[in-house]
């Protein structure tokens, strides 16, 4: 089994509800990562599809959560509501609870996607540069306080030219490229990528704000399965104010093809001018 798998394993405790231990490695700091969150959610609503109609939709296809306040590490659970079971999707509802508190709720879209080439499509990759031309993240960089466990079960590699927030030189110019594979070597899946669909670092270091960026809200779309090799993630961001960012992300697989979608609404602190301080 997989880190991923083990990580984000559900266990039924009744017919809506299942049990699922959060995993302290899959976090930024102290926070347990959004997107892991998301696939934990998404794997327990998925065993309940499953339930409703077996293997006719195993796969997320589109997920919209709000993110309510962060759990801990440790035992949780998963509520869930099948919604419908039609012919093409299934869709369910569901609440990650920690200690009687909901963490973070969602409304999912279940279905069979394909490995095909899209009909049609406007996009196409950025120009990022060669992974082997890239610089990994580590779990602990020095003079830094904040360590980034995730960093060890991904290996995240971001473009030289969004890095000089690192320096204090962040470039402004609002958006970050980085190619992402899973540390142990395991393929993408659909329930895996939701990890590369909330992308860390977040653009606001890149525009100069330090500090957490909590996503509040998030909506993502798989759109098929991916082809074996490393990710290539673009997320930029169209404003930032009132302490609030957008992130819209798009994620290619190793043939060129997008595979995920996501756009996103975190919280920031942006800094206050010198000259406004008391």
């Amino acid at each position: 089994m997989s880190e991923f798998a083990r990580a984000t394993l559900p266990k039924r405790n009744d017919r809506d509800r299942y049990g699922v231990t959060l995993d302290g490695q899959w976090s930024i700091g102290d926070k347990l990562h959004g997107g892991y969150l998301l696939a934990v959610v998404a794997r327990a609503a998925a065993a309940r599809a499953d339930e409703a109609k077996p293997d006719a939709h195993p796969d997320v296809s589109a997920i919209s959560a709000t993110y309510v306040q962060p759990p801990e590490p440790g035992a949780a659970e998963v509520v869930t509501e099948l919604l419908r079971s039609g012919r093409s999707a299934t869709q369910v509802q569901a609440r990650l609870v920690q200690g009687g508190a909901t963490c973070v709720s969602a409304l999912m879209t279940f279905g069979a996607l394909g490995a095909d080439d899209p009909y049609w499509t406007s996009s196409a990759p950025v120009d990022l540069p060669p992974r082997e031309r890239c610089v990994r993240i580590p779990v602990e960089s020095p003079g830094v306080d904040t360590r980034l466990s995730l960093m060890g079960m991904v290996e995240q590699y971001i473009d030289p030219a969004a890095l000089g927030f690192a320096i204090g030189e962040p470039s402004r110019r609002g958006f970050v490229g980085t190619w992402v594979s899973l540390a142990d070597g395991t393929a993408w899946d659909p329930f895996s990528m939701l990890i590369a669909l909330d992308p860390s670092p977040p653009v606001s270091l890149e525009m100069g704000i330090p500090g957490w960026a909590p996503t509040l809200q998030l909506t993502a779309f798989v759109r098929r399965h991916p082809a074996p090799g490393p990710l290539q993630v673009h997320t930029s961001s169209a404003e930032i104010s009132d302490d609030r960012m957008d992130e819209t992300t798009t994620v290619w697989d190793s043939e060129g093809r997008v595979v995920g979608q996501a756009v996103q609404l975190a919280g920031v602190r942006i800094p206050v001018p010198a000259k406004q301080r008391r």
